[in-house]
């Protein structure tokens, strides 16, 4: 654990991530593991597009006959809208776009989805998730007192997208994720594994008042083994394939689709904008913004200077905080009282709890050593 507080001179990632080390110059291992590992081994370029080219070739061999070829999850965030354009538009795919309704979609987010879909003459399938299982689960994450109470949101949507193509038998899943906008991951400390069964079963058990007979559940044996190796569905990142500037990409389906600009990644959600912005900082002292800053940082989209100052101000709104708090509380079906009271519980981490970190860091190390897995540790 670092003593003193510490910033990268290269991006801002600092001692908020205990496990964070520097060099001699005091650049952070988050940087030197892009330099070293990423860098050299990403192809944003002319090598990549060839290349996304020939995996597109293969997706529309397997879904020749079909309704669609592959399936793109989307949230409504840029990542995922700006993937579906690229999939329709100049891949050539039919992707049917997946959609994940886990009650907390901003109206920004729906209008979002809904104008990219329809000028893209694409179909829409949204799973909703039983809500109250869904309320049980995140009240139990709240009363547990870590730090990734946003974990049985992600669960549910990967999950759900992996069952839906498993029963379809799709091949392919193309999915948002990019080392362009996300090179810097989150600590672990800050958001562990989303997809660790073994916890969440382990906080529901503990602090939820209901079975979870229809919420949605995978683990990281079944997405990283069995569906690529048994089940032969293939995850694809179409967007490391190619330059991605995210303001770019942004401003293009302002310009072309009527899209709408969120105030930060990830705030396509009203849960996950209150817990990014509010909680994970003011309870935690860990603010996203960071590693988001730090990854644009690193890939030429954003001066560290600019992220310095931005990071000056608190990401929330200060005179709609009070309002978020109010509609996160009665969403939950509590008291303003006790989401207080929460905020102000002692604070615990995923190690206080059942979980599934060794076999992540062992098949993280397999991974890497056959180079299916860039970058270091969470």
């Amino acid at each position: 654990m670092n003593s003193e507080f510490k910033v990268c001179v290269n991006c801002v990632m600092d001692t908020t991530d205990s496990r964070i080390t520097f060099d001699s110059r005091g650049v952070c291992d988050h940087c030197n593991t892009f330099y070293s590992n990423i860098k050299p081994n990403w192809h944003p370029d002319e090598k990549g597009w060839i290349e996304i080219l020939r995996i597109s070739e293969k997706i529309k061999a397997a879904g020749a006959g079909k309704d669609f070829d592959c399936i793109i999850g989307m949230s409504g965030g840029i990542d995922s809208s700006y993937l579906t354009y690229l999939a329709k538009e100049k891949l050539g795919l039919r992707p049917l776009v997946f959609h994940v309704d886990a009650g907390w979609n901003s109206q920004i987010a729906v209008n979002n989805i809904e104008k990219i879909v329809d000028k893209l003459g694409l179909d829409l399938y949204t799973e909703v998730i039983d809500w109250e299982e869904m309320k049980d689960i995140q009240l139990a994450f709240f009363k547990s007192g870590v730090s990734h109470i946003d974990s049985p949101q992600d669960h549910a949507f990967f999950a759900t997208m992996y069952k839906f193509a498993e029963k379809h038998k799709v091949r392919y899943i193309l999915t948002g994720g990019n080392y362009s906008t996300e090179c810097v991951r989150n600590p672990l400390e800050w958001m562990y594994y989303q997809s660790d069964s073994r916890q969440l079963r382990d906080i529901h058990r503990q602090f939820g008042t209901r079975p979870l007979k229809n919420y949605p559940v995978t683990n990281i044996l079944w997405h990283k083994i069995i569906l690529p190796y048994v089940k032969g569905i293939k995850l694809v990142r179409p967007l490391d394939f190619m330059p991605y500037q995210k303001e770019q990409a942004t401003q293009f389906l302002v310009d072309n689709y009527g899209y709408q600009r969120y105030a930060q990644k990830h705030f396509e959600s009203r849960f996950t904008k209150f817990y990014e912005s509010y909680w994970l900082p003011k309870k935690f002292g860990y603010d996203t913004r960071k590693v988001q800053y730090s990854s644009l940082i690193l890939t030429g989209q954003m001066t560290r200077a600019e992220a310095l100052e931005k990071l000056k101000t608190p990401a929330y709104d200060e005179e709609q905080i009070v309002h978020e708090f109010e509609y996160v509380a009665t969403k939950l079906g509590i008291s303003v009282g006790e989401l207080q009271g929460y905020m102000t519980a002692p604070n615990k981490t995923y190690r206080d709890y059942r979980n599934q970190q060794g076999i992540y860091e062992v098949g993280a190390k397999f991974m890497r050593m056959l180079g299916l897995e860039k970058g270091g540790k969470r």
